[in-house]
C-alpha cells in the first residue's frame, strides 16, 4: 500500500488558510474604503443642508423687507393710521379762495395743524376741516416765510386732534421710500408715494421769502401738485419726514418738501412768539461755479459759490469781496448755493462767528465773519 503525501495536504491548506485570509483582509479594506466615502458623503451632505439653510435665510429676510416697505397690504394700512391727522386748510384771499394740506401735531401738550406759509399767506375765514367732513375756525398762531412754514390753531374739540409724530429727517438716504397725503386739486385724502431723490437742495422763493433760498430741501419724485401745499411727507412706517410744497412750476417729476428737521426746530417759538429769527444772514449774492465759469474768468476752482455782490454794511462788508468764491465754512467743503444756504440753515445761528475758506485771485485765504439776522421777510 502506498503512503499519503503530507507534505502535499499541508501546502494545500495552507494555500487555502492563505486565500481566506486575503479574502478577510480585502473585505476589511473595501469596508474601510467604502465607510471614509459614506462618511465624507455624509459630510458634504452636511455642508449643503447648511448652506441651503443660510440661503433660505437670506430669502426669507429680503421677503420680510419687502412686506414691510413695499407690499400693498402695508402701505394701506400705514393709510388708515395716518389718514385721520391730515387736514384741508381753506381761506379767502383778495383773488378769491385758496386751499391746501396740513397735518397734526402735538407740541408741548398743544394741539396744532402745521402747513405751508403761502397756504395761509394774506387769507380770511382760515378753516381746517378733518378727514370726518367736521370743519372748525383756524387762526394762524405763527409763520416762517423763510421755510415756508405755518403754524395754526384751530376751534375744535379734543376728539378731532389725532397727531402724527414728527421725527428727524437726519437719517434720510436717497432711495428712500417716501409717501405724501394731501388733497390736490381738492381730492381730499389722495396718496401718492416715490423716493428721495436727492437732499440739500435750496429753493429760491421771491414773492413770501425776498429771494432768499428755502435750505436743505427734500427733492423727491413723489408727485407734488396744487392742494398737496402743507401736507405731510412720510417714511416708510408713517413718520412724517416732511412737509410738502408745491411752489415750484414746472417740475415735472419732481417735489419738495421742507425737512422735519426744520419743524422740529421752529415749533416751539413759532407757537410761543409767533415767528422764528434763527436765520442766519452774510449779507452777499452770488453764483454756482462750474467748468464754464472759471474758464471764462480764468478760476483755479471748478467748484464753490462766487461772490458777485457785498450788502454795504452788512456782516460781510470789509471781510469778502466781489471775486470771492467760497469753497469751505468752518473745513466743511461748498460746492455750490445748495452746500452753502443748507450749512447756514443747519449748523448756525445769527451772533456766531464762521470761518470761510476763499478763492481770491491766485490765492486760497481765510476770513472770519459774524454773522447776522435775516432782514424781516416782505409783507
Amino acid at each position: 500500500m502506498r503512503k499519503p503525501n503530507t507534505n502535499n495536504k499541508a501546502s494545500t491548506s495552507l494555500l487555502a488558510l492563505l486565500f481566506a485570509a486575503g479574502l478577510l483582509v480585502g473585505a476589511i479594506v473595501t469596508f474601510y474604503i467604502t465607510f471614509q466615502e459614506i462618511t465624507d458623503l455624509s459630510k458634504e451632505v452636511e455642508t449643503l443642508q447648511s448652506q441651503l439653510s443660510s440661503l433660505s435665510g437670506i430669502q426669507n429676510a429680503t421677503y420680510q423687507n419687502i412686506t414691510i416697505y413695499q407690499n400693498s397690504t402695508a402701505l394701506a394700512d400705514m393709510y388708515e393710521g395716518v389718514r385721520e391727522s391730515v387736514v384741508l386748510v381753506q381761506g379767502t384771499t383778495s383773488e378769491g379762495g385758496v386751499q391746501g394740506s396740513g397735518f397734526v401735531y402735538e407740541a408741548s401738550d398743544r394741539m396744532v395743524v402745521i402747513t405751508n406759509y403761502h397756504v395761509v399767506h394774506d387769507t380770511s375765514a382760515l378753516s381746517v376741516t378733518f378727514s370726518n367732513g367736521n370743519g372748525y375756525s383756524a387762526v394762524a398762531l405763527g409763520t416762517d416765510p423763510y421755510v415756508d412754514l405755518a403754524v395754526l390753531s384751530v376751534d375744535a374739540p379734543p376728539s378731532e386732534f389725532k397727531p402724527v409724530e414728527v421725527v428727524s429727517s437726519s437719517t434720510l438716504r436717497v432711495g428712500e421710500t417716501v409717501i405724501a397725503i394731501g388733497n390736490p386739486y381738492g381730492l381730499v385724502g389722495s396718496l401718492t408715494t416715490g423716493v428721495v431723490s436727492a437732499l440739500g437742495r435750496s429753493l429760491t422763493e421771491e414773492d413770501y421769502a425776498g429771494g432768499y433760498s428755502i435750505a436743505n430741501v427734500i427733492q423727491t419724485s413723489t408727485p407734488i401738485n396744487p392742494g398737496n401745499s402743507g401736507g405731510p411727507l412720510l417714511n416708510a412706517v408713517g413718520k412724517v419726514v416732511g412737509i410738502t410744497t408745491a411752489i415750484v412750476s414746472e417740475s415735472q417729476g419732481l417735489g419738495f418738501a421742507v425737512p422735519s428737521n426744520t419743524i422740529l426746530r421752529e415749533i416751539s417759538l413759532l407757537i410761543t412768539t409767533g415767528t422764528y429769527t434763527g436765520h442766519s444772514y452774510l449779507g452777499v449774492s452770488g453764483q454756482d461755479m462750474s467748468y464754464n465759469v472759471a474758464q471764462e474768468i480764468g478760476a483755479s476752482v471748478t467748484y464753490g459759490w462766487r461772490i458777485a455782490a457785498v450788502t454795504t454794511g452788512g456782516p460781510s462788508d470789509g471781510a469778502l469781496n466781489v471775486g470771492d468764491i467760497i469753497i469751505a465754512l468752518n473745513d466743511t467743503p461748498i460746492r455750490n448755493n445748495d452746500d452753502l444756504a443748507s450749512y447756514l440753515e443747519e449748523k448756525t445761528l445769527p451772533g456766531q462767528s464762521l470761518g470761510l475758506t476763499v478763492v481770491r485771485g491766485s490765492s486760497t485765504t481765510d476770513v472770519s465773519v459774524t454773522l447776522g439776522t435775516r432782514p424781516p421777510p416782505p409783507v
